[in-house]
């Protein structure tokens, strides 16, 4: 079976040109998180994909560092931000644990689409905790295929065994906002997105 970073260099060319398949709820979602950011702050996204998410927040904060796993899709997103002339946003090549490199604690860590692909979650929520300054916020929208998504992950569990899907967390809603309060955060905003799978926005704030 691909590791993930294999899984999504495969892939990070089709994912590229695949468009946002609910742009109202990336809006909102947008919406929600620049009203937590500040033009002073250094923020850090993990799991940025191919930097379509880092770029388009870039305006709102001092610096962005965004990192992901895979090494394709970071040159995507060089590739983005090059033509784009963004000068305060820094694409980086790694894992969760080396996200920072170094640069940390950041005012803000944001994590979208991601922490339902995590498998040792409690591990990353506590490597997530030590990159924010102590009152710094956590930013995160995750899918909790445990709370509707019988034949997705049916349907998953299948593609997995070809190598066509990456792991993916059966997580409720109530089992996502414990994992982030157990990491040592007190969430301060969340909002539910329905769908085939439910989506949780949560605000978080470290203690």
């Amino acid at each position: 079976m691909p590791t993930s970073e294999m899984f999504w260099d495969k892939i990070a060319h089709k994912y590229a040109k695949r468009p946002v398949t609910d742009m109202a709820s990336y809006d909102l979602t947008m919406e929600r998180t620049r009203a937590h950011l500040k033009p002073d702050q250094r923020a850090l996204e993990l799991g940025c994909g191919t930097g379509t998410t880092a770029l388009r927040l870039a305006d709102a904060v001092a610096h962005l560092t965004a990192a992901d796993i895979s090494a394709e899709m970071i040159a995507i997103a060089n590739g983005k931000v090059a033509q784009q002339a963004v000068g305060n946003v820094t694409f980086r090549h790694s894992d969760i644990a080396g996200s920072a490199g170094g640069d940390g604690p950041f005012d803000v860590v944001m994590a979208f689409n991601l922490l339902h692909l995590i498998q040792d979650l409690p591990a990353a929520l506590s490597a997530i905790h030590g990159m924010i300054k102590p009152g710094g916020l956590f930013i995160s929208k995750s899918g909790c295929l445990g709370e509707n998504g019988f034949h997705l992950r049916l349907m998953i569990g299948v593609m997995r065994l070809f190598g066509k899907a990456p792991y993916v967390a059966h997580l409720k809603i109530g089992e996502m906002d414990d994992q982030i309060t157990g990491a040592g955060f007190r969430i301060i905003e969340t909002h539910t997105f329905p769908g085939m799978v439910s989506s949780r926005f949560v605000v978080a704030q470290r203690l």
